[in-house]
């Protein structure tokens, strides 16, 4: 029996925003953003830090709490203009290209949705997932 858990789908990003447009606070949306966020081979050292020890991403070990998730877009309801949030992310082994997550986010304008989009996806990964880099060299 094989224990490895199989990856999830990812969501259709059409579908999504076909949700988003007949929610009932759709008429007060000016803008909709997507993020997507998938595994890359750059070590997240290299990119943030500028730290290169000459290795390469080969995989992502991928955990999250969903109630932080949950409480989290809770926070981001309360910013202004924002009126639509959805989320999905993985779990478990990925490799380099994978989906690790995607958001919708809506919201009358565009400084509020972009300023929801950076709060929402920046407590997610600092707060409510792990990830681990697996590293080749």
């Amino acid at each position: 029996m094989n224990n490895e858990k199989a990856k999830k789908i990812p969501p259709s990003i059409d579908e999504w925003l076909k949700e988003a447009k007949a929610d009932p606070r759709a008429g007060e949306e000016g803008m909709f953003l997507v993020h997507n966020g998938i595994v890359r081979q750059t070590p997240k050292a290299q990119v943030r830090q500028g730290i290169d020890d000459g290795s390469l991403v080969k995989g992502l070990e991928f955990s999250y709490d969903q109630l932080k998730v949950e409480e989290v877009i809770r926070e981001t309801y309360q910013m202004p203009g924002i009126f639509y949030i959805k989320v999905w992310l993985n779990e478990g082994q990925l490799e380099v290209g994978d989906d690790i997550m995607y958001v919708l986010i809506g919201g009358d304008i565009r400084p509020h949705v972009i300023d929801g989009l950076q709060f929402l996806v920046g407590k997610i990964k600092s707060e409510c997932v792990t990830e681990v880099e697996i590293k080749s060299k």
